[in-house]
């Protein structure tokens, strides 16, 4: 038996060409791989003394012969047989590749398009291709978790193993193809969009106990909640990176302390403070109600002091940049169930995929903020200069909250959320309602026009004081007209943030 052996990834190899020898398997190898093995003490064949042609270009050309792709490609069949004996090639019963490290070289600061390039591998996919072709003949293995498997089946392997093995590595190579594709592509819509998702874990279930469902890393792509460090609590679920990474988007939207509880994807308590424990109190208080089972983020260390401010509140997951020691300590003693994640890198592909049946819809994400705009005022009041910060406050909630949605904000918190409504009002009458003797001071903001003035009539009777809101609604005039005659300001954004 022969074995071809070329990886860039050298974990487990000399572990693993020793139990093929082990078994029985002459080696043959490339490169590096090979200089690795005869280190060792293995005993190897370099590739050119196998096609007695030398490695050119640069080592761009050393495996694309027709003794390497006979060898893997040849059937078990008379006919294959002899053109194998006629033509003096011995076959490969085993091939064990994986491919430059082209992820990893345009992940690098600073990386060159010419080293991108040359890190484009093209002999390594070829002979995975040919392997995976040909599974019922050759065991191709490209990923060193599986060298202890292979190993222990080697001699008994199954074609439902061996198939198993030749899927993985046409979802390598095509994965690879992806992040080349990704990398050229000049622009963020082209005709072919390739996904290219590597699964991370299986979940335990998905939205509900009866759906399966895995989470999957897409592409090199790094983000906050994918890679964030379980560091306490129940294993996380579907709906619990749903929500997390809902609440981290926001949470991220600002500088000073925040605080962030999310139910269902959506925002129900929001608040800035001087301090992320004033921070996490006030936006519990927003919203004690919502809040129960929700999940939290923070955009600053929690301490110890924060971690049992959250006593008598169940939370199903707090994520933060930071958890302190003394503060994890008494999560894993006093809320054993609590998820509890140090954020990862807060990088987010500029790129978001919304699934229907049968496709995608892809979109530039929704990362306009306030200093981009130029709010209008349209009204004969102005608005003082702390409803311009909670005005300021709201147009970051409304653009992360679902449509249609009104939010409610005083003092830096939000005090009345109505998300997710089909109609306008009755968004407005869910989030006064939910504020209550708080919406008095207030102010409004909307991630879309008012098509009428029922709103506006509806926030002044409560006491509302200021309203932001895209404009570009037929009845503009109307509703800023109502604006006046009620004595509230509004101002224009001129920025729509739906958000389905």
């Amino acid at each position: 038996m022969r074995a071809l052996l070329s990886v860039s990834d050298k974990s487990g190899l000399v572990e693993f060409a020793s139990g093929l020898i082990g078994q029985g398997f002459s080696l043959v190898s490339t490169g590096g791989t090979f200089q690795t093995l005869k280190d060792a003490g293995l005993a190897v064949t370099y590739i050119s003394d196998v096609t007695g042609f030398p490695e050119i270009l640069e080592g761009r050309v050393k495996t694309l012969h027709p003794k390497i792709h006979a060898g893997i490609l040849a059937k078990n069949t008379p006919e294959h047989n002899a053109t194998l004996e006629t033509m003096g090639i011995e076959r490969f019963d085993l091939v064990c590749v994986n491919l430059y490290p082209f992820r990893e070289t345009i992940a690098k600061a600073n990386v060159t398009f010419d080293d991108a390039i040359e890190n484009i591998d093209i002999g390594g996919p070829a002979m995975i291709r040919a392997s995976a072709k040909n599974f019922a003949n050759v065991l191709i293995v490209v990923d060193p978790a599986d060298y202890a498997g292979v190993l222990e089946h080697i001699k008994t392997a199954s074609l439902e193993f061996r198939q198993g093995l030749a899927r993985k590595a046409f979802a390598h190579t095509s994965s690879y193809d992806a992040a080349i594709s990704g990398y050229l592509s000049s622009e963020s819509f082209n005709v072919q969009q390739p996904l290219e998702l590597s699964r991370i874990k299986s979940l335990r279930y998905g939205e509900n106990p009866h759906q399966q469902a895995a989470l999957y890393r897409f592409g090199a792509e790094q983000g906050a909640v994918l890679d964030a460090q379980v560091l306490s609590g129940k294993e996380m679920g579907f709906n619990n990176y749903a929500d997390v990474d809902a609440a981290w988007l926001l949470v991220s939207e600002f500088s000073s302390p925040a605080c962030v509880a999310v139910k269902h994807a959506n925002p129900c308590g929001v608040a800035l403070a001087d301090t992320a424990q004033l921070a996490w109190e006030r936006a519990r208080d927003a919203d004690m109600l919502s809040v129960f089972g929700g999940v939290v983020a923070l955009n600053r260390p929690v301490t110890l002091e924060v971690a049992t401010s959250t006593k008598g509140t169940f939370l199903e997951v707090l994520i933060a940049p930071e958890i302190s020691a003394d503060a994890l300590e008494w999560f894993a003693a006093k809320k054993p169930d609590l998820r509890v994640l140090k954020a990862g890198n807060s990088a987010y592909s500029n790129l978001e995929y919304k699934a229907i049946s049968g496709g995608f819809l892809v979109q530039n994400r929704d990362t306009r903020v306030w200093s981009d705009l130029c709010p209008e005022v349209v009204t004969k009041r102005q608005p003082t200069p702390q409803e311009w910060q909670d005005l300021e406050f709201a147009f970051a909630i409304t653009k992360h909250a679902r449509s249609n949605n009104v939010v409610l904000v005083k003092n830096a918190v939000t005090v009345g959320l109505g998300a997710g409504a089909v109609s306008r009002i009755w968004a407005a009458e869910r989030a006064i309602g939910n504020a209550g003797e708080k919406a008095k001071g207030s102010v409004l903001a909307s991630e879309a026009f008012f098509p009428f003035d029922d709103v506006v009539r509806l926030a002044a009777s409560v006491g509302v004081m200021a309203i932001l809101q895209p404009g570009g609604a037929k009845r503009d005039a109307e509703v800023i007209a109502a604006c006046d005659e009620l004595g509230i300001s509004m101002i224009f954004t001129g920025s729509r943030h739906f958000k389905h």
